[in-house]
């Protein structure tokens, strides 16, 4: 009698309690299906392609958490969501003592560890995706991850990180090795692949055995030509910082308000391009050895020979944005230069900035060389979303973006684009120009934004799984 007693005040207690936490798991997976891990081992302010992925996995209906290295600012639309969170992941420097290889499984492992718990603190997620590279150790952290908590994992292919490895290290290092027999081992953990190229695509399937789909990088909606009203006031912001901006002479009219570029009306407030005013040529980078400044630098010294030998040609600002490791090694190169017409400087700029500049550019300049030849340089994209020209180092499947002569042109050597800069700037800034009829043709092509194309690629492939 006892026992049957003690067995029912037991069932009576454990039973409510084993419902609960039935209840309380399904609930959690319930939110589990409407939520997603984007993860990048590296600074989400320069991810632009996983800040997108996640915006629009948030006006999807999906809840975001967002992992990354906070170095810089990510753009504002993605920090005003309230459908998307930010968890800060640690930068982990080398070690300054010990064999490099030491040094670098340090990091890999501190990298592991420290990854696999933030994934095990946030909420289960139907979804990680991951950008590669660099995929060491992030793909197969991910894809445990995945295993403990019953989420798929996506990997987007931007590249392949061995082969950037390989620039600096040659392409028969041990570490190099390693690090492609990782890559193309793990790689196939994946329940589902991104990559940014058919190139890329047919390479995946046919060599590593990973079956792909294409989707390739659009600009966001915020890549768009800028109006002169804000071209003027971008111009003044930077003109604080940064001299090339500054007007060279002022206006007889004390009360105009004057840049290199703009001058706006004092009474009202009419902004115009200023007579005369210098071209505007514009480039981003990452500052790696995937990108040969020493290129721009010898074309411009031939566009400036050119100058004094007569030809009538603008003079230049050019503006080369971003951060990276060979930035301090090119800045003494430019310093070392005495161009008389044409002035460069290298600023970090707010991401809110960025789109601004090349929506007020003449052209834009691309010098990136894929370290696999099969992914495409996002900056031409976004280029191309401003309706800004290009031109861009020719590489294995750069023919999957840039159409040569239609959309831009396309070069092999600093004397060809020394060339091209003579070309598009020989009539500028009149609208007959070389230059003016580019920008009309990529006014006219209608290219599809992010947004949309992630909705036809994307979303149906997560719909689906």
């Amino acid at each position: 009698m006892a026992a049957s007693y003690v067995a029912l005040l037991a069932l009576s207690v454990f039973l409510p309690l084993l419902l609960l936490l039935v209840a309380w798991k399904h609930w959690r997976w319930e939110r589990a299906a409407r939520h997603v891990i984007v993860v990048v081992l590296g600074d989400l302010g320069r991810s632009p392609r996983m800040q997108y992925h996640a915006l629009s996995l948030a006006k999807s209906g999906f809840s975001v958490t967002l992992l990354g290295f906070c170095n810089s600012k990510p753009h504002d639309e993605l920090l005003q969501s309230d459908r998307i969170q930010i968890v800060s992941l640690t930068d982990l420097q080398r070690l300054a003592v010990g064999p490099h290889i030491l040094q670098y499984g340090v990091k890999v492992v501190f990298q592991a560890v420290h990854l696999l718990w933030k994934l095990m603190c946030v909420e289960p997620a139907a979804y990680i995706f991951l950008q590669n590279p660099p995929g060491l150790p992030a793909i197969a952290v991910c894809w445990f991850a995945g295993c403990l908590c019953g989420s798929k994992l996506v990997v987007d292919w931007h590249n392949y990180g061995y082969s950037i490895m390989g620039l600096v290290h040659g392409p028969s290092h041990p570490l190099v090795l390693l690090a492609k027999w990782y890559e193309k081992l793990c790689g196939r953990l994946s329940h589902l692949n991104l990559c940014v190229t058919n190139a890329m695509q047919e390479d995946l399937a046919e060599n590593w055995g990973i079956k792909a789909v294409t989707v390739y990088d659009k600009p966001a909606s915020f890549f768009k030509e800028t109006p002169l009203d804000l071209q003027h006031q971008l111009f003044m912001k930077l003109s604080r910082t940064y001299p090339v901006f500054r007007a060279r002479s002022e206006s007889s009219d004390p009360g105009t308000e004057r840049s290199a570029f703009t001058e706006q009306d004092a009474l009202s407030g009419a902004v115009t391009h200023l007579c005369g005013r210098p071209a505007l040529l514009v480039s981003s980078t990452s500052w790696t050895e995937d990108e040969d400044f020493s290129i721009l630098l010898a074309a411009l010294e031939k566009f400036e020979q050119l100058i004094d030998s007569g030809e009538s040609l603008p003079s230049l600002v050019c503006v080369i944005t971003g951060k990276g490791p060979l930035k301090d090694y090119y800045s003494r190169l430019i310093h070392q230069k005495r161009f008389q017409h044409i002035q460069v400087c290298t600023p970090w700029l707010e991401a809110e900035d960025y789109p601004l500049l090349l929506g007020s550019a003449d052209l834009g300049v691309c010098l990136h060389r894929s370290s696999s030849g099969l992914d495409l340089p996002m900056k031409v994209v976004d280029m191309f979303g401003c309706c800004l020209p290009v031109c861009a180092v020719n590489f294995q499947c750069l023919h999957e973006l840039v159409k040569h002569g239609d959309n831009g042109l396309v070069f092999e050597d600093s004397e060809e684009l020394a060339a091209q800069l003579q070309t598009l700037f020989s009539r500028f800034p009149d609208p007959a120009g070389k230059l003016h009829q580019f920008r009309e043709s990529l006014r006219e092509s209608e290219q599809l934004r992010w947004d949309e194309s992630w909705e036809r690629t994307v979303l149906p492939l997560i719909s689906a799984t």
